[in-house]
């Protein structure tokens, strides 16, 4: 009998809070980060929730690599951050993070992590073997302005990368009274489900 071997998986991703969740599971990847315009990709959806475009994010990262991986299956993550309705984006600058720091205060900010798998086949944007979005509401404590001050001369510019401008595993914990959701989520992927669909596409055992 033959050895079992699983499908390449490919990681559309830099973030290193997904490449540390999939390394805990010890699922084998490799992380190749993917190239696409989100703020197209949410234009083309300025109607749909967030929790719709936080996939739809997901399906374009994994579509964009899979074409140039044939052999493989490519896993896409993507967070997206709404807060009374409104959505935000990365902050681009300090000054703008701290803008969004003091808009969340003492509000529940809606945290939508989506993933999808797309088989390395085919035209770009098809072949979408699986995709999900989950929720986690996030309640913000009232912030000072001494304390946003001191938390973005601890944390940027590494949270310009980040949706609602924290890490939950860094200092972006202090942000926060209560949290509705799984931690996975909250990190940016929704762990869980994403081991369900491996093991259903024979990328880890049963």
């Amino acid at each position: 009998m033959s050895a079992w071997s699983p499908p390449r998986l490919i990681l559309a991703s830099r973030s290193a809070s997904r490449r540390a969740m999939l390394d805990a599971a010890r699922v084998p990847y490799a992380a190749i980060p993917a190239d696409v315009d989100e703020r197209a990709v949410e234009a083309s959806l300025e109607d749909a929730a967030p929790g719709e475009i936080a996939e739809a994010l997901a399906v374009a990262k994994a579509a964009a690599l899979a074409p140039a991986h044939p052999d493989a299956l490519v896993l896409g993550s993507d967070s997206l951050v709404a807060v009374e309705g409104r959505r935000f984006d990365k902050p681009g600058s300090r000054e703008q993070a701290a803008e969004h720091l003091r808009f969340f205060s003492g509000k529940v900010m809606e945290l939508h992590s989506g993933a999808a798998i797309v088989k390395g086949v085919g035209v770009k944007g098809k072949g979408c073997e699986w995709s999900h979005a989950a929720l986690a509401r996030l309640h913000v404590r009232d912030l000072s302005d001494a304390f946003v001050e001191s938390y973005l001369a601890a944390e940027w510019p590494e949270i310009g990368n980040c949706a609602g401008a924290f890490r939950i595993e860094a200092m972006g914990v202090q942000l926060f009274d209560h949290i509705e959701g799984d931690q996975f989520t909250v990190l940016g992927m929704p762990l869980l489900p994403v081991l369900g669909a491996l093991r259903e596409l024979g990328v880890i055992e049963a």
